[in-house]
């Protein structure tokens, strides 16, 4: 069960939305905290693996990645860790509708207690954060998509 969970409507087909999320190195565009992505190897399919930076203010950090899903105008997900530490799971869901499709995007927290307690300090409470964050990730989207 996710953390979180948001959804938004995108006067666009979920196609184009699907290639859009799933073009991770673009992601920067959209997320507030993503500042680059890259692939290791082939992307985006499933069992595809990249690295991500990111910041928070001052503080900056890189993560690993792994493509759990990649079906097509349907699902994007995947798992975050460092290094063997599971941090997160990001989901995408691409759902048609009569004048575009619905974008939700889930966010969970798979990091272990002692992590969460460690770096609170440093990262704050991920939870209310990571909200904003969907947020203004799908509403710039949602600017990307309806321009192009």
């Amino acid at each position: 069960m996710p953390d979180l969970t948001e959804s938004i409507t995108v006067r666009s087909s979920a196609d184009a939305l699907y290639r859009l999320v799933s073009d991770l190195p673009r992601m920067r565009e959209w997320s507030p905290e993503c500042t680059r992505v890259r692939w290791r190897g082939a992307g985006p399919e499933a069992g595809a693996r990249f690295v991500g930076h990111n910041r928070a203010g001052l503080v900056r950090w890189f993560t690993f990645g792994k493509v759990v899903t990649a079906d097509p105008a349907r699902r994007f997900t995947f798992d975050i860790t460092f290094g063997p530490i599971p941090i997160s799971r990001w989901d995408y869901v691409f759902t048609g509708t009569a004048d575009g499709c619905t974008v939700t995007e889930s966010w969970t927290d798979h990091r272990p207690i002692v992590l969460k307690t460690l770096f609170r300090p440093v990262f704050g409470n991920r939870t209310p954060r990571n909200a904003i964050g969907i947020h203004t990730t799908l509403t710039r989207l949602r600017s990307a998509a309806e321009a192009a």
